[in-house]
């Protein structure tokens, strides 16, 4: 299995281990397999009968393949281990009906960044000592809130791994900003940026893209990789639990093998519902993906119309994590459906002007696979108070868009097909939010928002989350965007 990047016209080859290392290709495109391996329903049947960790080795080894079995399912076990996920990873749950919420938040940091946060820093590891690199690597994420907290737990304390995080000051939750300002580690740094998170995107991708910087870097015994979505290490695990939730519905009766299933995913990145149309072309039997968006709702609107435009007002919304304008994920989609060479016209005209249109044919094709719905501030609140009145399901504000979204696309199209909506974050990640949807009660403070949604809903709090307030901030700095890469030297002591 070779890789190429989404703007290389002349499709240079690279293994899964060197791509997981570099991150971001030199030209600034994303990695991509050449070809999609296949999923038979022998295999998916094999895959009932084993273990989460056991599921995930399984289909990794058939991306990266200069990975040993052996190699992987060391790694799942130590990643998805019952201490790391309290109850065991990605339990799916049925809502009601034919809606089936997948859990993906009962790792360290209540979010489903850890899905894959916590093995890609084990497939990074190797991925150095297979490529034969002897320097550093420094990790550069750009945050909405989840992934840099997720991140910094997965790497923290790692040989040879420095991570620096940039967040929007004004654009993740009091919660998520104290998971990040007290994360433990001494190969640790957290940054915060006035600007919102396409901004910080944008200076990460910018520093990778330099290429000043990557000799600044080596000289100094140092190179860059990332933690985000753009990288495949960071986006293959996610294809897993698609596969795996498949399993669980076959395993517990609710489907027969080979039915179809609908996914419905919160989406700001692309990432995670890319991983779910991977698994789609894989032979998961996947109807529709359900892109759901909140207000900032550019991908609604480019599947709907076929222009992709973020020349339009920013939102800070009560699902920080979605409050994204450039979702980079969304070239990984461009290449698969319209080529490398309309790719590299449409990521040209993106950075020269903000936004591109696809042709008929293109948007045709996307079209037969996603469609878009979103949901404001008012529809997410409902539906975090139906859900709970109706159905007894708590659920974050996240989640909330993504169930909203499925009911509206059940009530447009009358597709009774079961749904699996992804549930990306612990109701208690975003407590006030979650507490006032369903009492119309602002809490004062955002921590005691934890305690009195505890109270109200007689649940336990996300035991990532317990006394967050006690632990020791270590990082409030603040910059201006334009200073990520001296902030980056400053972190790593070059001059």
């Amino acid at each position: 299995m070779k890789y190429q990047s989404t703007r290389d016209l002349s499709c240079k080859k690279y293994s899964s281990a060197q791509i997981i290392k570099q991150g971001i290709a030199n030209d600034g495109g994303l990695f991509i397999p050449e070809s999609i391996p296949a999923l038979s329903k022998d295999e998916i049947s094999e895959l009932c009968g084993l273990s989460y960790p056991e599921r995930a080795a399984k289909i990794l080894s058939k991306f990266l393949d200069d990975y040993t079995y052996e190699e992987l399912l060391q790694d799942c076990h130590a990643a998805y281990s019952e201490s790391s996920f309290v109850g065991g990873a990605a339990p799916l749950v049925n809502v009601h009906d034919n809606i089936y919420s997948l859990e993906l938040w009962h790792g360290p940091t209540a979010a489903f960044k850890d899905m894959a946060l916590q093995i890609m820093p084990r497939l990074l590891s190797r991925s150095l000592t297979k490529t034969g690199e002897d320097k550093t690597a420094v990790i550069l994420v750009a945050t909405s809130g989840d992934t840099g907290k997720a991140a910094l737990e997965g790497y923290k304390d790692i040989d040879k791994i420095k991570i620096m995080v940039f967040y929007p000051v004004d654009g993740v939750s009091r919660v998520q900003k104290l998971q990040m300002a007290t994360q433990t580690g001494d190969n640790v740094n957290v940054c915060a940026i006035k600007g919102n998170f396409d901004d910080a995107q944008t200076g990460v991708k910018n520093i990778f893209a330099n290429s000043e910087v990557s000799k600044k870097l080596a000289e100094n015994g140092y190179f860059l990789s990332s933690a985000n979505s753009i990288n495949w290490g960071r986006l293959a695990p996610q294809i897993v639990y698609y596969i795996s939730a498949y399993c669980d519905l076959i395993s517990s009766k609710d489907i027969k093998m080979g039915e179809t299933v609908n996914v419905c995913v919160p989406t700001g990145n692309f990432g995670n519902i890319f991983a779910a149309y991977i698994a789609k072309l894989m032979g998961l039997p996947i109807g529709k993906l359900i892109c759901a968006s909140n207000t900032n709702n550019i991908l609604t609107d480019f599947l709907r119309t076929g222009v992709y435009d973020r020349n339009r007002d920013f939102h800070l919304t009560m699902s920080p994590s979605m409050d994204i304008l450039i979702s980079s994920n969304l070239e990984r989609l461009l290449c698969f459906s319209a080529g490398i060479e309309k790719t590299v016209g449409y990521m040209k005209s993106l950075n020269e002007t903000g936004r591109y249109e696809i042709d008929d044919e293109v948007k045709a094709k996307i079209a037969s696979d996603f469609v878009g719905y979103f949901a404001d501030e008012e529809a997410t609140a409902k539906a975090i108070k139906d859900n709970y009145d109706k159905y007894g399901y708590l659920c974050d504000t996240h989640t909330a868009v993504a169930l909203d979204s499925a009911r509206q696309y059940i009530e447009q199209t009358g597709d009774n097909t079961k749904i699996i909506v992804d549930s990306t974050a612990s109701p208690y990640k975003f407590a006030a939010d979650v507490y006032n949807s369903l009492t119309e009660k602002t809490p004062e403070d955002a921590l005691e928002a934890l305690d009195m949604l505890s109270s109200y809903t007689n649940t336990e709090i996300a035991y990532p989350l317990k006394n967050l307030a006690q632990r020791k901030v270590r990082f409030d700095e603040v910059i201006e965007a334009e200073d990520m890469l001296s902030a980056v030297y400053s972190y790593i002591d070059i001059k």
